[in-house]
């Protein structure tokens, strides 16, 4: 989040150091707040869905700096709600002009500023498509924001997405105060909307991900449970291999779009990759009567650095998992056992809601059985074995310098990371698998 802080941050700095430099212009206090409310707002919300946009693309190259690509969609999707925001504050400012008209009178209104020819005609454009565009925008947040509206038709909404942005770039460009292209702040905007308008047309014309996109088939489906679907897939030359951890975009129907999945294979070499799909909605829970060996599947990847060879060998090792968080961890594993005696030091802690019915278990069992320095710990809340800060804390004493590896849900993460940052003695770093597509 320290890249949209910053794009803020400079935008205020740039929109201040133009007030200083330049002034605010004639007009009584009242009228000159809502002016430079309009600008500032305006400013806000397409900068904000300008760095939406080109997060959007899936740039490779920030997922270092950034933490991975789960951290940079978590970016994208703050701004895109931001974007709303400050778009919705924008609107009601320019709606505020009768309320002041009554409380202050008109008097005091800074003049208007006349234009003529072309830019006339693209000013009154833009003021059109603009306000169009702002309550779309508006609607697409509160369908963002509620989460029970399907995602299947949210994605198709949310298609819409890049078109709407040129629009309200164009708004922008058009109808920005003159005085600003000549000072830091319409420097900032221009690059911002070079960026998201380059963004928009990629995603325009089909090409994001384009250069990472592989096709394949299915070799095989099974349900180890009723809601778990393994799939196994053997994909053409394009794809050149995984890191342990990573993820990947999986396209099964091409109506219903593309999901990311953890690989929950290690890379062998053969272009084979395995995903276990944990049943969280309508389409997932149906997965396995859809798809059958032999069919054809998409995937674009592999993205993010939840990666084995990221561990820190100098800290004591905890790698956590809740649910279908364990899918990273079993690509470790797997990766691991080409090479037990080069496995770290680690405690794997395994939450789940019933060992005794649980696949993951035995198959956990099986895999730290050949790796001797990673130990098991099945948490089992059938049995009031449900992990918490205090027992982690208790059970890893004596170590003064550790690293957490976390997947699975949000709620117990962010309980886990609060309680140990009041209970652990030492150093403790906290990484954790942060993707969420809405």
């Amino acid at each position: 989040m320290t890249l949209l802080a910053g794009i803020i941050g400079l935008l205020l700095l740039a929109w201040g150091w133009d007030i200083t430099t330049t002034g605010t212009g004639a007009g009584t206090l009242p009228w000159v707040v809502r002016e430079q409310g309009l600008y500032l707002s305006g400013l806000l919300s397409i900068a904000t869905m300008s760095l939406a946009m080109v997060l959007a693309t899936r740039p490779v190259a920030l997922e270092r700096p950034l933490g991975g690509m789960d951290r940079i969609y978590r970016v994208h999707k703050w701004s895109g709600i931001l974007a709303g925001i400050f778009a919705l504050a924008h609107w009601l400012i320019e709606m505020s002009d009768d309320l002041i008209k009554s409380l202050a009178g008109r008097a005091g209104r800074p003049p208007k500023v006349e234009f003529h020819g072309l830019l006339d005609t693209l000013r009154d454009a833009g003021e059109e498509l603009g306000e169009f565009a702002i309550y779309v925008l508006l609607a697409m947040l509160v369908l963002t924001l509620v989460r029970r509206f399907p995602y299947k038709f949210w994605r198709l909404l949310h298609r819409i997405m890049p078109a709407l942005y040129l629009l309200l770039a164009f708004h922008a460009a058009v109808l920005t105060p003159l005085e600003y292209w000549s000072q830091p702040v319409g420097w900032l905007l221009a690059v911002l909307l070079a960026g998201g308008s380059v963004a928009a047309v990629l995603s325009l014309t089909g090409r994001i991900g384009r250069e990472r996109l592989s096709h394949g088939t299915i070799t095989a489906v099974s349900s180890p449970t009723p809601d778990i679907t393994e799939v196994t897939c053997l994909l053409d030359k394009q794809w050149h291999g995984h890191r342990a951890g990573q993820f990947a975009f999986v396209c099964f129907d091409r109506l219903e779009g593309a999901h990311p999945f953890t690989i929950a294979s290690a890379d062998r070499g053969d272009r084979t990759v395995t995903f276990q799909i944990k049943a969280l909605g309508d389409y997932t829970r149906g997965l396995a009567r859809h798809i059958a060996p032999g069919q054809s599947v998409r995937v674009e990847g592999p993205y993010g650095r939840f990666e084995l060879q990221r561990c820190d060998p100098r800290s004591e090792q905890i790698w956590i998992a809740g649910g279908i968080g364990i899918t990273p961890f079993l690509a470790w594993l797997d990766a691991l056992r080409a090479d037990p005696a080069s496995a770290p030091a680690a405690d794997l802690h395994y939450c789940t809601r019933d060992a005794a019915r649980d696949p993951f278990v035995g198959r956990l069992e099986a895999l730290c059985a050949e790796i001797p320095g990673i130990t098991l710990h099945v948490h089992d809340s059938s049995r009031n074995e449900a992990l918490s800060a205090g027992r982690l804390a208790t059970l890893h004493r004596g170590a003064r310098q550790a690293e957490v590896w976390f997947c699975g849900p949000r709620g117990f993460a962010e309980q886990l990371r609060h309680g140990l940052q009041r209970t652990w003695p030492g150093r403790l770093r906290f990484h954790q698998e942060a993707f969420e597509m809405r």
